[in-house]
């Protein structure tokens, strides 16, 4: 190597150092993940397994002047995916906009539920779901307004059921997509006696595309509108979460086709959902475990029509704290059920017995 090379090189690793240490003194870089294992057993089958369920990579980066990003990218035994993944802008302590791959702001957030299983929500695509938009978040004085726009499902392509959130998919029968969504939540936070108590509201209205591709015939785009109400209240170590939405796909069927995880099933085109949860967390001293939170997450969906039904989910629990160790022993039972032997959310196929499968899942987070 040549003197002015290796010069070069020193010159480029020195500056490099710097830039790293500047980096490293002005922002904040935050690079972790998680790898869970879970054991599930099933009283509709005999199929109990102990396996991998998930290595994640997480990144978070936070600069002095505002700017900040955030994703998460999953690998699961068949299938890896987009979490979320997104950049942003926080303009003051108050007001902050996010742009990419990002939460729905709809019903409770992050999440309608205490448990691994979530509620019937979220297998309806209305908890925990991402898409690909803008979201305004104002958050000051016990209020917090959301304001969201999202062009499109976080693949844009509804005929992808590789996915980690529930979105609408294209099937022959159902040959829909997402195109277009605004979403509008407001929420208060104040405080009566003991009690902390958090009240909201949430309006969705979607577009969907009609893909005649995946029909072969010509038909028309359509649209869903759905509506939430939800409250929280805080006591002690006590928690209660009640929710109440109502959707309604305009199709012509009574029925739709929704997507994840590999897999697309029916659910009901028009519903009524009811979740209520209970929970309370417990500081203990047991080696290692230093808190559980224990709960009861009950969901029902409430379907009518020729071939629907109520589908019903109830999940009871506990969530164990040990280090960096996280890990969820659930009972969920159900009927009419996504992953309690249904076959999708508001069908009826005919079998109204309640299935149910104890689920453990073990998580070491870094």
């Amino acid at each position: 190597m040549f003197l002015w090379q290796k010069f070069a090189l020193s010159t480029s690793l020195v500056l490099f150092s710097c830039s790293a240490l500047a980096v490293k003194v002005t922002d904040e870089v935050d690079i972790g993940g998680a790898v869970r294992i879970n054991y599930g057993w099933k009283d509709y089958d005999d199929n109990a397994k102990l396996e991998f369920e998930l290595f994640r990579a997480d990144v978070n980066y936070k600069a002095k002047d505002g700017l900040f990003a955030s994703a998460q990218y999953r690998w699961y035994q068949d299938m890896d995916v987009i979490h979320h993944a997104y950049m942003g802008y926080q303009f003051d302590d108050a007001q902050s906009v996010q742009v990419g791959v990002t939460q729905v702001p709809f019903g409770f957030l992050p999440y309608a539920a205490h448990s691994f299983w979530f509620s019937a929500a979220y297998y309806l695509g209305f908890e925990d779901d991402y898409d690909a938009g803008v979201h305004y978040k104002n958050e000051q004085d016990g209020w917090r307004y959301d304001l969201a726009y999202f062009a499109n499902d976080e693949y844009a392509n509804g005929s992808r059921y590789d996915r980690y959130s529930f979105d609408v998919a294209t099937t022959g029968d159902s040959p829909y997509e997402e195109s277009g969504q605004i979403n509008a939540r407001i929420e208060r936070e104040f405080t009566t006696g003991e009690v902390t108590h958090k009240l909201g509201g949430s309006l969705q209205f979607s577009q969907l595309d009609f893909v005649a591709d995946a029909a072969n015939i010509n038909g028309d785009d359509t649209d869903s509108i759905a509506a939430a109400a939800h409250w929280q209240a805080d006591w002690q170590k006590w928690q209660l979460q009640v929710q109440y939405m109502h959707y309604d796909y305009d199709v012509d069927s009574n029925r739709i086709a929704i997507g994840a995880f590999q897999y697309q099933s029916d659910i009901a085109a028009e519903a009524d959902v009811a979740i209520v949860n209970v929970a309370k967390s417990f500081d203990v001293n047991w080696g290692p475990i230093t808190q559980l939170t224990c709960y009861n997450d009950y969901s029902q969906v409430m379907a009518s029509g020729q071939g629907l039904d109520d589908s019903i989910q109830n999940v009871t629990g506990c969530a164990i704290t040990a280090g960096k160790l996280y890990s969820y022993v659930d009972w969920i039972a159900g009927k009419n059920m996504y992953f309690v032997n249904g076959p999708g959310v508001g069908i009826d196929n005919g079998d109204t017995a309640w299935h149910s499968r104890l689920n453990i899942n073990v998580g070491f987070y870094f």
